[in-house]
């Protein structure tokens, strides 16, 4: 099956090597105006640089890119543009204007020659929507944090960078950046967030004459909550109905960060970990979790949907990952929710619905981040880099809208192909490959439903033949519930986080094309809480059917389980445990 949420279905950007930030603004003659920051060797190295190109074909095909620093071979990074309502296009980078070819960690004892984040924070724009840019760049007034007078130079030099896209709100412009006050572990050992505020951008002509103000007031910017770590970075903000701003951001705490601002980013309330609409920590780890606004007035959200203390032990105790795992890790699949603004004491704020797998890659390593969202034609686009490929991709918008009326309470209406009651002849489930004379080909995979009651333990379903071929379900003492597939050429036993105390039905959706499986149980999908770092579980890729059984015998107190013969949507899995699905 063609699944249009694996990355290797997607339009390619053109890039040199290296690759970064394809964002994208749609501009007055129609074309997708994508900036990236590119170069021919890894990510900070000499002769990186920003380019921008246009596509009139939804990102099919593109224009030669233009590299916005023409005549200046100095390095300039990290692009984000803002098209403001006179058609004017302007693109912020960080150029490193004063040829700094080195910087100190801030004990002093480390050198790094990456020097892609710091240096100037400097504009362009473009009258022409974005086929050629001004032939001046303008330097931004940043006012100093505390964060940059305390690090190694004292503020005369500073770090900092940008993911974040600009926004407007009540007619002033905002364009987000990240400050560092040390250089060290992880490279950015220190960090927090800073808005730099035009009252005239959208109005002023004149790019000399623009003014800009640093916020929030004071001398700290965007943190982690009290007792979370020194690490708050790459800000994405959305404007609220009610004019107020919430911003999320990573840490290395192991859960994004959120906050809300009421009086246009002068001042924010107090960050707290974000939390699904439940109540429930959202986990992720140390990449960008980005929030956009739709048309409609509602809200996407991009993250990876792991993490937990798991994180922040790496950063407290790297020794522990001496194998190789790293915080910046396991950035695949990428996930999305859904929301939708709500009332409370303090002003709106948005609630957030369980997660989808929104894009994947078959390889495990692969890492895909710095997303942005394209709405053009009533159709929904997301660019993503994997930092030397860049795609942007062509989304289901029917999966986004059964996201958004979850949170309404209406739930799609999904049957199940079959239901087991009692031990019964070998129902037949769909094959996860199968294989022409040809090729093989990965099919969509099964879900399985499961009813049991609430002292239910050890083998509930199983479904073997005499050579033990097949598959079996079992709960444990702890009420992990496993899926035990076994054939001829290997064996997986994929084992669920532990199900909540009351619950009386799961839902166990085996998505061959993703090669991942997940778990819901009461209203939710299963992340692990504290316990694991992730909820879900890789499947297998030579794992080939679960037909080998002639019987099927349920024990173990378990009611009914009820397969589906598709991988269901977590939308439409939830959906499956209530009673009136």
């Amino acid at each position: 099956m063609k699944d249009w949420r694996d990355i290797r279905n997607g339009n390619v950007i053109p890039s040199n090597h290296y690759c970064d930030q394809p964002y994208v603004v749609i501009t007055d003659d129609g074309g997708w105006l994508c900036c990236i920051t590119t170069g021919s060797g890894v990510e900070g190295a000499m002769g990186q640089h920003v380019e921008t190109m246009k596509s009139f074909d939804k990102g099919k095909t593109w224009s030669k890119p233009v590299a916005v620093e023409s005549d200046c071979p100095l390095e300039n990074s990290y692009a984000v543009m803002l098209k403001t309502p006179s058609g004017r296009v302007y693109i912020f980078y960080c150029h490193n204007t004063d040829n700094t070819r080195e910087i100190l960690s801030h004990d002093g004892k480390t050198r790094f020659n990456r020097v892609d984040c710091q240096g100037h924070y400097v504009f362009k724009y473009s009258d022409d929507n974005g086929n050629t840019w001004s032939s001046k760049r303008y330097d931004i007034p940043v006012r100093s944090f505390l964060c940059d007078l305390e690090n190694v130079y004292g503020g005369k030099n500073r770090f900092f960078w940008n993911v974040g896209k600009p926004f407007i709100r009540n007619g002033e412009a905002f364009i987000p950046l990240s400050k560092v006050g040390k250089m060290g572990d992880g490279f950015y050992a220190q960090s927090e967030g800073a808005l730099l505020c035009s009252s005239n951008m959208l109005t002023e002509s004149d790019p000399e004459k623009i003014q800009f103000e640093t916020l929030p007031k004071g001398m700290f910017g965007l943190r982690t909550p009290e007792g979370g770590g020194p690490v708050s970075e790459e800000h994405s903000y959305v404007v609220l109905s009610d004019s107020s701003i919430c911003a999320t951001y990573r840490s290395i705490d192991g859960y994004p960060v959120e906050t809300y601002s009421r009086d246009g980013g002068r001042t924010w309330e107090s960050p707290y970990y974000k939390r699904f609409q439940d109540g429930r920590l959202m986990k992720h780890p140390r990449a960008a979790n980005f929030m956009w606004k739709c048309s409609n007035g509602k809200y996407l959200y991009w993250f990876h949907n792991h993490g937990g203390h798991f994180i922040r032990d790496m950063w407290d105790n790297p020794k522990a990952c001496s194998g190789g795992c790293s915080y910046y890790d396991d950035r695949n699949p990428a996930w999305i929710c859904a929301g939708v603004e709500a009332d409370s004491p303090k002003g709106r704020i948005i609630r957030w619905s369980d997660p989808e797998i929104l894009l994947y890659d078959a390889d495990p390593f692969v890492r895909m981040s710095y997303p942005d969202l394209i709405e053009d034609g009533g159709e929904y686009y997301v660019t993503e880099t994997q930092k030397n490929i860049a795609r942007s991709h062509h989304i289901d918008k029917n999966l986004l809208e059964q996201m958004w009326s979850s949170l309404e309470g209406k739930w799609p209406d999904v049957q199940p192909d079959f239901v087991c009651e009692k031990s019964c002849a070998a129902l037949k489930i769909a094959p996860l490959v199968r294989r022409d004379d040809a090729v093989s080909e990965r099919m969509s995979g099964v879900t399985f439903t499961l009813r049991f009651s609430p002292e239910s333990k050890g083998t509930l379903v199983a479904a073997l033949n005499d050579n033990q071929y097949g598959f079996q379900f079992m709960m444990d003492e702890d009420r992990h519930l496993s899926l035990n597939i076994y054939d001829p050429w290997t064996s997986q036993s994929l084992q669920s986080p532990r199900l909540p105390a009351d619950a009386k039905a799961v839902s166990v959706v085996v998505d061959s094309l993703a090669c991942i499986v997940s778990f819901y149980a009461n209203d939710r999908f299963l992340d692990g809480g504290e316990e694991r770092q992730f909820g879900f579980v890789r499947l297998n890729p030579y794992l080939r059917h679960f037909n080998w059984a002639r019987e099927w015998r349920l024990e173990g107190g378990l009611r009914s389980i009820s397969v589906f013969n598709r991988a269901l949507k977590g939308v439409e899995a939830i959906a499956s445990l209530h009673d009136d699905a």
